[in-house]
């Protein structure tokens, strides 16, 4: 069974311009990166191989593809491929991904690694100018309504809803926000950077995209719900993340990785 790793590459393969919605999906996907030995006093260490595509760590996208890869069961550690790029950026190493048989087996080299960490990083600036007016979004790219869309479906149990608009700034600017109800605190910073993502790889050159946090009692939300574009968010509870699977880890104490 093809994972959505495997179709984002075959996609890219068939359509260069699919390209940053392999790299999105990369960045959202669940990793496991093999270790060079089991983890130790909190810490783990990535096992390196030196290939002729140069030093790579070796990351599988599902438990099964890593077991079959070695002859022997390895110790691994699940990360998001976000994680794992800024992890190795810098360092000179490159991503073996899915090595072995699977339709997405590729070489990313260290600088494309870095690449990804860079494009990554950075949350959008907390917003001071207010909105004067707020309509029904238009002149929104297809591409980018379809990027924010794969990423609220990953939300749910974080985000209770959300709702894109086109705005009128006090000075005069106009833009686009995307209203997002009900997020805890400690959840915003990443789901403003997993957003930002969305608008770096949509294949948009340049563009702007405000985030508005919003409590289901806002005064304002009912203006958002009435002429955004609201998005199909799953209702799901959100489980405890775990950064650990292999054998032996207390999940409750993520390794240190260096």
């Amino acid at each position: 069974m093809q994972t959505p790793l495997d179709i984002a590459y075959l996609q890219m393969q068939e359509d260069e311009a699919q390209a940053m919605g392999f790299y999105a999906r990369f960045l959202e996907a669940e990793l496991f990166l093999m270790l060079e030995s089991e983890v130790a006093d909190g810490q783990a260490k990535p096992l390196v191989m030196q290939t002729s595509d140069g030093a790579l760590a070796l990351v599988f996208d599902r438990e099964e593809r890593l077991a079959d890869f070695g002859e022997v069961v390895s110790d691994y550690v699940a990360l998001s491929g976000r994680r794992v790029a800024t992890m190795l950026a810098g360092q000179g190493v490159g991503v073996g991904l899915n090595l072995g048989e699977a339709p997405s087996a590729m070489v990313l080299p260290a600088g494309a690694v870095t690449w990804l960490a860079e494009a990554a990083l950075g949350e959008d600036e907390e917003l001071e100018a207010k909105p004067l007016q707020i309509a029904k979004p238009a002149g929104v790219p297809e591409a980018l309504i379809t990027a924010l869309d794969g990423k609220l479906a990953n939300m749910g149990g974080v985000v209770g809803a959300a709702y894109l608009v086109s705005v009128t700034y006090e000075n005069g600017e106009q833009g686009h926000m995307l209203a997002l109800v009900n997020v805890p605190a400690p959840a915003r910073p990443g789901v403003s950077e997993a957003l930002s993502e969305a608008l770096r790889f949509s294949g948009i050159e340049a563009g702007q995209l405000d985030l508005a946090f919003l409590a289901s009692d806002d005064r304002h939300l009912e203006r958002f719900a009435k002429v955004g574009l609201g998005f199909e968010i799953p209702e799901l509870i959100f489980p405890k993340a775990q950064a650990t699977t292999a054998p032996g880890m207390d999940p409750d104490k993520p390794p240190i990785l260096r």
